[in-house]
């Protein structure tokens, strides 16, 4: 149970790191948005794809180990969907 109360923080601090940084970008520089749109985007899967990969090899069994993919990719999707609603 532990590791989705830290997989939902993790989540939370990607979005809200997403949702600043745009605004700091169109504020300062808004012609660079594409490009930070594609940097936060690569810099986003790679941190999820690294914390799964974590809480996968930590994980004791199988179907825990299961549970925590899919519910990473569940959350990785709702977290795109809401950042990307809320700033385009």
């Amino acid at each position: 149970m532990g590791s989705y109360i830290l997989i939902t923080f993790f989540f939370t601090l990607l979005g809200t790191a997403y949702v600043k940084g745009y605004d700091i970008v169109k504020s300062k520089s808004p012609e660079h948005l594409p490009q930070f749109y594609l940097i936060m985007a690569t810099i986003r899967m790679l941190l999820v794809l690294t914390v799964v990969g974590v809480c996968i090899l930590l994980t004791e069994n199988r179907e825990n180990a299961t549970h925590i993919a899919v519910v990473s990719i569940g959350m990785y999707v709702a977290m795109m969907v809401i950042t990307l609603s809320l700033r385009h």
